[in-house]
C-alpha cells in the first residue's frame, strides 16, 4: 500500500514538473520584432466599414471574458489599432511596454510574460482586400443631409485606448479638433496627446464629422499618447 502511494506522489510530482515546464517553454520562447508587413486577407462575403468595426468591436468586448488579463488584451487592441495606421514605432512600444512576446513577429499569435497566450483574428489586424463602401450611389443624398441640420447633435461614442468608453456631445458640422478640445475639458487629456481614428484612418484636425460618415451607433477610437517623464 505504501508502494501505492509512492507511485501516486511521484506521478503527481511528474504531472508539475510537465506543467512547469510548458509554462517554461512559453516564457522562454522566441521574440521576434513586430513586421512591418501588413497582413492582406479576403473576407467570405463583400464587407463594409462599418460591419468590420462592428466585428472588431464584438471581439475587443468579449475576447477578455474567456482568457488572458485585460490589461494584455488592452495593449493588444492599442498596438493592433496603431500597427494598422502605419505607427509601427507606437506598436512596438506598446507591446514592450506590456512585455508581449511574438514568436513569428505578428499579433496573430502572443504570449504574456506568464506565458498565457493570445490569438487575434487578422480582421482586427488589417481590413480585407474585398472592403467596400457603405457610400456607393447615395452619396449626393448624404452630402445635402449635413446642411439642411448641422446643428443637430447627438451623443458620439469615443473609445481611449485606456480602455475607458465615454460620450461627447457632437454635430456632424463640428471639425475633430473642437472634439479635442472637448475631451480635453471633459478628461483632462491634453489636445497635443490625443489621436483620433476611424475605419482606421487618422482624423485631422479639420475633418469634420460629416466627412467620415459616421453614424451614432459606431465608435470613435482615440489613442492617447502619455508624455513621457523627463530622466533625471
Amino acid at each position: 500500500m505504501g508502494g501505492c502511494v509512492g507511485r501516486e506522489r511521484q506521478e503527481s510530482r511528474g504531472q508539475g514538473s510537465s506543467r512547469a515546464g510548458r509554462a517554461q517553454r512559453k516564457r522562454g520562447a522566441r521574440n521576434e520584432p513586430l513586421k512591418k508587413d501588413k497582413l492582406k486577407w479576403k473576407s467570405d462575403y463583400p464587407m463594409t466599414e462599418g460591419q468590420l468595426r462592428s466585428k472588431r468591436d464584438e471581439f475587443w468586448d468579449t475576447a477578455p471574458a474567456f482568457e488572458g488579463r485585460k490589461e494584455i488584451w488592452d495593449a493588444l487592441k492599442a498596438a493592433a489599432l496603431a500597427l494598422e495606421c502605419s505607427d509601427h514605432e507606437m506598436a512596438q512600444a506598446i507591446l514592450d511596454g506590456a512585455s508581449i512576446t511574438l514568436p513569428h513577429g505578428s499579433l496573430t499569435e502572443c504570449y504574456d510574460e506568464l506565458g498565457n497566450r493570445y490569438q487575434l483574428p487578422v480582421y482586427c489586424l488589417a481590413p480585407p482586400v474585398n472592403l467596400i463602401s457603405e457610400r456607393g450611389e447615395e452619396d449626393p443624398s448624404e452630402q445635402s443631409e449635413p446642411h439642411t441640420a448641422p446643428k443637430k447633435e447627438f451623443q458620439l461614442k469615443v473609445r481611449l485606448s485606456t480602455g475607458k468608453d465615454l460620450r461627447l456631445s457632437a454635430s456632424m458640422a463640428d471639425p475633430i479638433g473642437l472634439l479635442k478640445k472637448q475631451l480635453q475639458a471633459q478628461e483632462g487629456i491634453d489636445v497635443a496627446h490625443q489621436r483620433w481614428f476611424f475605419s482606421g484612418k487618422l482624423l485631422t484636425d479639420k475633418t469634420r464629422l460629416q466627412d467620415t460618415k459616421i453614424q451614432k451607433d459606431f465608435v470613435i477610437q482615440v489613442i492617447v499618447n502619455q508624455p513621457t517623464a523627463p530622466s533625471c
